[in-house]
């Protein structure tokens, strides 16, 4: 038989091609040899999933460094690790919207009189993996930003530490979130609580990369956070400019006026602003 993937000519001892090294098939796929493929890839601990997931919390620098000095074999790439976290976050955003939606009520962390109504968190939800995919790229150009004087990553490489972190948070917080909105526990005040764990994990993968001494790293993180404060109010600024030149705002506010009266005009700009 020939190789299915490059169709160089195989003998029959081979196990795999001697030309692209992809695995000999020669039977037909059923649920045992579709379950044998799949818990080999992401259940094997000498293998794939559960040993990149495990490593990337003992030794970030072995799996991102190795990745972007050219180990392929060894752990997930970070396209395939990406792909599982980016499916598990929309799966469980699926199934709390569907099954425990009270988890998702926003009030518990926003203001009163805030006009951020659940249709703007539906577009987010909805959204969720285009938002993802945009916000990487931001993130890892105020990470190398925040490192301007050391050059041992360039952008790209700073993507792949990047998208190597969210993927290992997401991952992570996938089980745990799950399990705090089963009890009742609002999804948004677990964020948060997620959010300075995943600050804490980035601070200790980029200190191993460098490496870095622990005052420089505070610094850099302080510089990281100033950047990205910055970034937001800039964003923010421009959404308010959109929102003004095409008469949303304008709206907004008529409408507040209508259902809460003038006196409360002025706090719900401020906290829909902040």
């Amino acid at each position: 038989m020939n190789c299915k993937n490059c169709e160089k000519a195989l003998e029959p001892s081979d196990k795999f091609c001697s030309e692209c090294g992809a695995k000999v098939i020669d039977h037909r796929l059923t649920m045992r040899h579709f379950w044998a493929e799949f818990s080999e890839r992401f259940f094997n601990i000498d293998n794939t999933f559960l040993k990149t997931y495990l490593a990337l919390f003992k030794k970030p620098e072995d799996v991102i460094g190795g990745y972007i000095n050219g180990v392929r074999k060894k752990y997930i790439p970070v396209v395939g690790y990406f792909t599982i976290a980016l499916t598990l976050t929309g799966l469980q955003i699926f199934i709390i919207r569907k099954f425990f939606p009270n988890a998702l009520d926003i009030s518990a962390i926003m203001p009163e009189n805030n006009p951020m109504d659940s249709s703007y968190m539906d577009w987010m939800y909805d959204y969720i993996s285009i938002v993802t995919l945009i916000n990487l790229p931001i993130y890892a150009l105020i990470s190398k930003l925040t490192f301007i004087g050391k050059s041992k990553y360039n952008y790209v490489e700073h993507l792949v530490i990047m998208t190597y972190i969210f993927s290992q948070y997401s991952i992570t917080s996938f089980l745990f979130i799950m399990t705090a909105v089963f009890f009742g526990i609002n999804y948004f005040i677990l964020g948060y609580i997620f959010l300075f764990l995943l600050a804490i994990y980035t601070a200790i993968c980029y200190k191993r990369l460098y490496p870095l001494k622990f005052k420089e790293l505070i610094w850099r993180c302080l510089l990281f956070v100033f950047m990205t404060g910055a970034l937001i109010i800039l964003f923010g600024i421009i959404q308010f400019i959109f929102l003004v030149i095409n008469g949303d705002f304008q709206e907004m506010m008529q409408t507040e006026k209508a259902s809460r009266g003038i006196s409360y005009i002025a706090s719900s700009v401020i906290n829909w602003t902040s």
